[in-house]
C-alpha cells in the first residue's frame, strides 16, 4: 500500500525518529501532538487548558496539510498526567468539533516528552 508523509511548519517539527503524520488508504494518522509552538518548539504555557488548545491547533494544522480538517476525526487518543484536566478537553472539544464527535480514548500517564501535560493523536479521514 502506498502510503505518503505529511509535514508542516505549522506544526511542530518531529523530535525524533516519526513523521508528523502518514497518510494512507484515505487516512491520515497523525503521530501525537504536545503543546509546543511550532516557530520557537517551546511549550507555550504551563496552564493546562492553553497546552490543550495548542495541540488541537497543531492537529488542525497538520489536518490542513494534508487536506481535510479535525472534524474529519474518526478516532482520538488522548494521553493526560492528570485526568482531572478531562473536562477541559470536553470543553475544548465542544468548541472545535461538531456532532457526531470521533470515537476517543483517554489515558492517564505518568509522564509525557518535555513534562507536558498532555499529548494527542488522531485518526483522519481524508476527503478525496
Amino acid at each position: 500500500m502506498a502510503k505518503d508523509t505529511i509535514s508542516t511548519t505549522d506544526a511542530p517539527a518531529a523530535i525524533g525518529t516519526y513523521s508528523q503524520a502518514v497518510c494512507a488508504g484515505g487516512i491520515l494518522y497523525i503521530s501525537g501532538q504536545i503543546p509546543l509552538d511550532p516557530k520557537t518548539m517551546e511549550l507555550v504555557s504551563s496552564d493546562a487548558e492553553v497546552q490543550i488548545r495548542q495541540v488541537f491547533s497543531n492537529l488542525s494544522a497538520i489536518c490542513a496539510a494534508a487536506g481535510t480538517d479535525l472534524n474529519n476525526a474518526l478516532k482520538l487518543t488522548i494521553y493526560l498526567t492528570d485526568l482531572q484536566d478531562f473536562p477541559i478537553v470536553n470543553k475544548v472539544m465542544e468548541e472545535r468539533f461538531s456532532s457526531p464527535y470521533p470515537a476517543r480514548a483517554a489515558v492517564g500517564v505518568n509522564a509525557l516528552p518535555r513534562g507536558v501535560s498532555v499529548e494527542i493523536d488522531a485518526i483522519v479521514a481524508v476527503q478525496s
